[in-house]
């Protein structure tokens, strides 16, 4: 049957809008920058299915190489997840905007208790929300150090890696240290008796003391490539994040290596973080960038990330779909007498950031 021409018109037109609409949607982006090992399988594609936007994802290891970009701007990033003592100092630089709460739903998942922690940084939680936290500890590959240091060693204690005599023990089978300043001489501060925040520069020079007798024995600065290095037996005690020892310990399981990996938060105290979804100023997509912010938020997508990458999230209903190994693991989820004796990294002084990468620069030289 012919059509009239005036339903011929109108048939195009509806077909030509259609296509029109695909488009827009096709041409959805948003560009995410993160750090490296920290979604399930599942995260970018389901947001992607469930929105019709496109993920370009980027991911770095460091909180510095992060700050250049955004310092330098136009980054083109759309969502970044910034560690606690860095945002704290963005957000009041104004390199950061607004939340926009109406278009994040799933905001009443947010567990006020975690919030209000998150506030220290971020007054009246404007600008952001966790993606997730955890503690810088030791993690082992627990079979090879005990054949060293014998059965009755005690893995949760900072003397293991602030202890030259300790440190020259296992250098032969690998010693790996956070690749941040600002991640390492708080712990060492800490160790030292000493205000893990401090601003006097005494402090720092104690804590160098410290670093540069273990120097000899550390055979890498990184803050991501440990996690395979851990899992293969390349390393054995690295100074690290929780959920990346967590990862290498599953790793070596999946792949039925003969030795335990595990890791532990030493007695007195060990640091704690939080890294924090925000949107830059200067985002391109700001409105996909909200929307990706509010699916990670869904409790059953945030569970899914929890339980690949075993660090801990602020959604309160995400942690009845978080598998019972991880959540009830004292070293991701620790109990009320261990979270008392943490500390959280916080901003400093521009003058002690830069004596803290002068000093940093002066250990990784071994000079």
């Amino acid at each position: 049957m012919k059509l009239r021409a005036g339903m011929r018109w109108a048939l195009g037109a509806m077909l030509a809008a259609a296509a029109a609409s695909a488009a827009v949607a096709q041409n959805k982006v948003v560009n995410v920058y993160n750090w490296a090992e920290y979604t399930a399988p599942d995260t970018i594609p389901g947001f992607e299915k469930e929105t019709g936007i496109k993920v370009r994802y980027d991911v770095y290891d460091s909180n510095d190489t992060l700050q250049a970009k955004l310092l330098a701007g136009k980054s083109g990033y759309d969502v970044v997840v910034p560690s606690t003592h860095y945002a704290s100092r963005q957000i009041e630089a104004g390199l950061f905007q607004k939340l926009d709460k109406s278009k994040i739903p799933n905001w009443k998942y947010l567990d006020p208790e975690v919030m209000a922690l998150v506030a220290s940084v971020d007054p009246g939680n404007e600008y952001a929300i966790p993606w997730g936290y955890g503690t810088n500890g030791l993690g082992y590959n627990v079979t090879k150090v005990k054949q060293i240091m014998g059965d009755g060693v005690d893995l949760a204690n900072w003397d293991m890696i602030f202890k030259p005599e300790n440190a020259a023990k296992l250098k032969e089978c690998g010693i790996s240290m956070l690749d941040e300043a600002a991640q390492v001489f708080p712990a060492v501060l800490k160790y030292l008796g000493k205000d893990p925040n401090s601003t006097n520069a005494d402090d720092y020079k104690a804590a160098l003391e410290v670093l540069m007798k273990i120097r000899p024995y550390i055979r890498q600065f990184s803050s991501s490539g440990y996690i395979d290095e851990l899992a293969v037996g390349d390393l054995c005690m690295v100074y690290g994040f929780s959920g990346d020892v967590m990862i290498a310990r599953k790793r070596a399981q999946d792949a039925k290596k003969s030795y335990e990996v595990n890791y532990f938060i030493p007695k007195g105290g060990a640091p704690a973080w939080f890294d924090l979804m925000v949107i830059p100023k200067d985002a391109p997509h700001p409105e996909e960038a909200l929307a990706f912010i509010n699916y990670i938020e869904t409790p059953k997508v945030h569970a899914a990330i929890t339980n690949t990458m075993f660090y801990p999230n602020a959604n309160k209903e995400a942690r009845q779909y978080v598998v019972k190994d991880v959540a009830e693991n004292p070293m991701i989820y620790p109990p009320a007498e261990v979270s008392k004796t943490l500390y959280v990294i916080k901003a400093l002084p521009l003058n002690i950031q830069r004596l803290q990468n002068r000093m940093w620069s002066e250990l990784k030289s071994g000079r």
